[in-house]
């Protein structure tokens, strides 16, 4: 039941402060709109008569979406008003609803078409958005969307929309949810994995608000299109959802759990997903940088050539808070010799499998959590245990740990409390056989790390190993969807994270299996974090947890080696389970082309019966193509829309209680 909402912080009074929503799963058939429309209208009516407030259908809802030129969708198009919205429009003004649906809209002005989504309210059209991340099939007829990124004040709070493949680009909703939006509709016609997507959930988790998904299912022109259609909570979990056929999914949105943009376990603050972003540092993320052939972009003024790459072994190990509590009861020289022994029993039971790169858990040094015989720690004494314990760097404890790396002939990735003469940093160290290679000051702090660090100030590094480009973050860097997305865009390959993390739980799903080839099964690890992370960035994410409970301080393990392209294509990846000490390793690829070699010379070549004949000798230079690895051509980085994505840059302020964000002095809103 509806509720008056007395207080937002928005300072806009809502009609509701909880009501019903609908998503609308619906197969249209080409071509055939006024059948589509009457079937959605019958569907809205009873959606709108069970008190659903907002209603959401899918994307191209009213036309099909398979549509090979403009010309043959041409008479399909209608502009925004226009006949389709007024009669949607009249359901909504006769059951006091909103409606959102997707339609292909053409602009009167310019007889240009667009791929858009359309909201409706009582009082008619509340607003449109023009989806700018194309799918492969848009540019058949429609241009990329022109309007930019909205939100609408309703009644029901702040909406945003966006259509599809937008989810595939984390920027589009954290422009949502930096304009204040407690809900995203999300008409869709995906296609690619199963849903609901991870992708959607991502998006939900990591701004903290509702996303209404309606998506289509069944096959058009040879595509198949997954339904999945769902409410997704705003800590990712999915509230309900229809795997396939004709239907309507409701759920429920409280206003209060979107405004809150809070990351809890139970009733624990772990952080902000608004509040706690660094907008100083993500310059990078408004750069178009592989707008251009990745090879010779990055080795532009014969500075930043990418390395070589190989087919490597990257390494995780992950640790009970247990044996780093004992680690923290020793003193310096005790511990590095504590972590010596751990990693040479590993290595020797792993054998004759050796990690090029070994990523080490989060403050390694001096250890998670100090040694008491009985009762929890104070914050105040947490913060002492890693003041009193933090190292120089250099210093003798690092001399000690690239003895480590030298004896195992390994990169050693460790996180350490670091001292330096301005104050304390939570650090993550790159170590070689030969030295210190590079380290990395955390620079987005959890609400424990504020309690002792300062803000890292180092930006976000990258170094360039015999295994590829190598960037470094800590595990709650790698909730922030920007950190990756900055170390992409410098071409990284392997992002190294020592994580200490309690959170977040991966979320167990059965999901729809668009080909029919076998029933949907329940995975258990159907949404992670981390592996979406790799996904959208195409990059190589290996992270390094502990797990366990001790003197107040829990870490939930589930660390793992995540691959550039998995959510799409399945790669390989590994994880570790959630009590369980060892060392995963997995080989990872970070060659230009999969199954051939690195060369920047013209190749030539005569396969078979090309021998001779008249287009003659093959040839081409790999510092003009794309490379033919996912990690080193980064698809999803050269088909993003930056143009569109300032708001993730802009200072403003952010409140520390509610995560919303506020415009800075002088920025009007």
């Amino acid at each position: 039941m509806s509720t008056l909402f007395s207080q937002q912080p928005q300072h806009t009074i809502y009609q509701y402060t909880t009501y019903r929503v609908a998503a609308i799963q619906y197969e249209p058939t080409l071509g055939e709109k006024e059948k589509n429309i009457r079937d959605l209208l019958s569907l809205v009516e009873e959606a709108a008569t069970q008190d659903a407030r907002l209603i959401v259908l899918p994307a191209l809802a009213t036309t099909g979406a398979g549509w090979v030129s403009s010309d043959e969708i041409a008479p399909y198009v209608e502009p925004i008003p226009g006949p389709t919205t007024e009669r949607f429009h009249l359901l909504a003004q006769r059951y006091n609803c909103f409606i959102a649906f997707g339609m292909p809209e053409v602009d009167p002005t310019t007889a240009i078409y667009y791929n858009s989504v359309v909201l409706l309210g009582p009082t008619g059209v509340i607003g449109s958005y023009r989806k700018i991340h194309a799918d492969i099939g848009d540019p058949r007829w429609a241009r990329d969307g022109d309007k930019g990124i909205a939100v609408w004040d309703t009644p029901l709070g702040r909406i945003g929309g966006l259509v599809c493949t937008d989810m595939k680009y984390f920027e589009a909703a954290r422009s949502v949810a930096l304009q204040g939006a407690d809900v995203l509709v999300l008409p869709s016609n995906w296609a690619e994995d199963s849903a609901p997507s991870s992708w959607w959930m991502s998006r939900a988790f990591e701004n903290g608000m509702y996303v209404v998904a309606a998506n289509r299912y069944g096959r058009e022109r040879g595509v198949g299109y997954q339904g999945g259609s769902c409410v997704i909570d705003p800590t990712g979990e999915v509230q309900a959802s229809q795997l396939t056929g004709d239907g309507i999914v409701y759920g429920q949105i409280d206003l209060q759990a979107s405004q809150a943009k809070t990351w809890r376990k139970q009733q624990e603050i772990i952080g902000y997903p608004l509040a706690d972003r660094v907008p100083a540092e993500y310059r990078l993320v408004v750069q178009n940088s592989y707008l251009w052939e990745p090879l010779r972009y990055h080795g532009l003024y014969e500075l930043g050539e990418l390395p070589a790459g190989q087919l490597s072994c990257a390494g995780i190990v992950q640790w009970a808070l247990r044996e780093g509590m004992e680690q923290a009861n020793q003193d310096a020289s005790g511990r590095v010799q504590a972590i010596r022994n751990n990693l040479r029993t590993l290595v020797h039971d792993n054998a004759p499998a050796v990690p090029d790169v070994l990523v080490l858990p989060e403050l390694v040094l001096p250890g998670p959590v100090p040694l008491r015989v009985q009762g929890q720690h104070t914050a105040e004494e947490l913060a002492e245990h890693y003041r009193a314990g933090a190292i120089r760097v250099p210093g003798p404890e690092t001399d000690a740990l690239v003895a480590i790396a030298n004896e195992l002939q390994v990169s050693l990735v460790v996180g350490v409390a670091e001292r330096a003469d301005e104050g304390f940093y939570n650090t993550v160290l790159l170590l070689d056989p030969e030295g210190v290679y590079g380290f990395y000051r955390k620079i987005h702090l959890s609400q424990r790390d504020r309690l002792w660090a300062l803000p890292g100030n180092l930006g976000f590094p990258t170094f360039d190993t015999p295994a590829g480009r190598i960037g470094l973050a800590t595990g709650y860097d790698v909730l922030f969807p920007e950190t990756l997305r900055i170390l992409a865009n410098k071409g990284t390959d392997l992002v190294c994270a020592p994580a200490l993390l309690d959170f977040p739980e991966p979320i167990g799903l059965t999901a729809s299996n668009v080909d029919g080839s076998t029933a949907p099964a329940y995975d258990p690890f159907y949404f992670m974090i981390w592996r979406t992370r790799a996904a959208e960035h195409n990059v190589y994410l290996a992270l390094a947890n502990w797990f366990g409970a001790e003197q107040g301080l829990q870490a939930n393990g589930l660390g793992g080696i995540f691959s550039p392209a998995a959510v799409s294509y399945g790669l390989s990846e590994v994880i570790a389970d959630e009590d369980e000490s060892g060392l995963l390793m997995m080989t990872i690829d970070t060659r230009e082309q999969r199954t051939g070699r690195r060369t920047t010379h013209m190749l030539g070549y005569s396969p078979g019966d090309m021998a001779g004949s008249l287009t003659g000798e093959l040839a081409y230079n790999v510092m003009d193509s794309i490379p033919g690895n996912a990690v080193r051509a980064k698809p999803l980085l050269r088909k993003r829309q930056p143009y569109w994505y300032m708001d993730i840059v802009r200072n403003k302020r952010q409140s520390s209680q509610s995560g919303q964000c506020l415009p800075a002095t002088g920025e009007s809103e």
